[in-house]
């Protein structure tokens, strides 16, 4: 998350108009901002999303991405822009908001060391580095954070940045539909399932070992253990991916299902990215689910939910999908049963597509 003035430029847009800003080749404080924008740039391509927090009138806060020669970065390149005088901390409540993302995974650069312990003490979860005065050593600075340190990149964070925009285009959609179902049904989704396989078995493995929130059980397994996991005929494992009218959301959820009890299918893994929660996903992946299980022979899904200090937006899910409650036993987790004969099915305006 960037400030701009005299962060990804010097001087102020504001006062100091588009000719006015420091940017570019010939001088090194120009040239220092054209690195930090290149770095920023770099770390989209591999799926770090960019967002903008400044305080700022925001023509012509875009102003220099629309119309100077020596800005690297430009508006497409940037996943969420706030720019007005409400304070910073509050803005990134906001952004966080609007990209469906955790605070504990932002990352703040701003050059202002007031705006940064304000969002230190408001924000405590959020990522701050201390920021240099001397502009040509920012970008070094925050590499050195360490906080974009990724040991694998896979097809889904290389595009993660269009996902994003795409994302903002959908809730424009959704805040001028009359109603949350019009909505949904313009969006045109189409839910696609497979089965494990190597083409997405990197994806599948970053997923399990990184999502914390939309996470029934959060078990971590590497990719070497979903590899024996994908011939063991005790078990099966589901990758989804949602693409709508406005691009593909990637894969988005990961199941991995179990042969319990004579006639039981547990559920030992549902994750699920945030970012697509309240459009009906989880239903439709729930029919998905029971029908693998069906196929199997069972009559009933056991669900687990087993609490950590993040997932408690999933707590009562399996509640909500119409499960009966087993047993609650406090902080080791409760378990539940759905009957596969007797259960209902809830109509969403999700397509289902398989690729099995």
């Amino acid at each position: 998350m960037l400030d701009l003035d005299n962060t990804l430029w010097g001087g102020v847009i504001g006062d100091d108009g588009l000719d006015g800003i420091e940017l570019g080749q010939g001088s090194p404080l120009g040239e220092a901002f054209v690195a930090l924008q290149d770095y920023a740039l770099r770390l989209s391509r591999r799926g770090v999303v960019l967002a903008v927090c400044s305080k700022n009138d925001e023509l012509n806060a875009r102003l220099p991405f629309q119309k100077h020669p020596e800005m690297i970065l430009k508006e497409k390149d940037i996943g969420c822009f706030v720019a007005n005088w409400n304070d910073k901390a509050e803005n990134i409540r906001e952004i966080a908001s609007r990209l469906s993302i955790g605070l504990d995974s932002i990352v703040f650069v701003d050059d202002n060391p007031f705006e940064r312990a304000r969002v230190r003490e408001a924000l405590p979860m959020v990522n701050v580095p201390e920021i240099p005065e001397d502009p040509t050593l920012v970008p070094d600075a925050v590499a050195a954070a360490g906080y974009f340190d990724l040991i694998e990149l896979s097809s889904e964070d290389l595009n993660r940045s269009d996902q994003y925009q795409a994302n903002l285009q959908r809730q424009f959609l959704q805040e001028s539909s009359t109603d949350f179902n019009s909505y949904l049904s313009g969006l045109n989704m189409t839910l696609v399932y497979g089965p494990f396989d190597s083409t997405n078995l990197s994806r599948i493995t970053q997923l399990i070992n990184k999502s914390n929130q939309f996470n029934l059980t959060t078990r971590r397994y590497s990719q070497d253990d979903l590899t024996t996991l994908m011939v063991d005929d005790t078990a099966f494992g589901l990758w989804f991916r949602l693409t709508d009218r406005f691009g593909d959301n990637g894969l988005i959820a990961v199941v991995i299902g179990r042969d319990a009890d004579e006639g039981i299918v547990e559920i030992d893994t549902w994750l699920m990215s945030c970012r697509v929660l309240g459009r009906g996903v989880e239903e439709a992946t729930l029919s998905v689910i029971a029908a693998q299980a069906l196929a199997r022979g069972a009559v009933a899904l056991r669900g687990i939910y087993l609490p950590t200090s993040k997932n408690n937006m999933v707590a009562d899910m399996y509640s909500r999908l119409g499960f009966t409650l087993l047993e609650d036993n406090g902080i080791r987790g409760k378990i539940y049963i759905l009957s596969l004969v007797e259960r209902s099915v809830k109509q969403t305006s999700i397509t289902l597509s398989s690729e099995s």
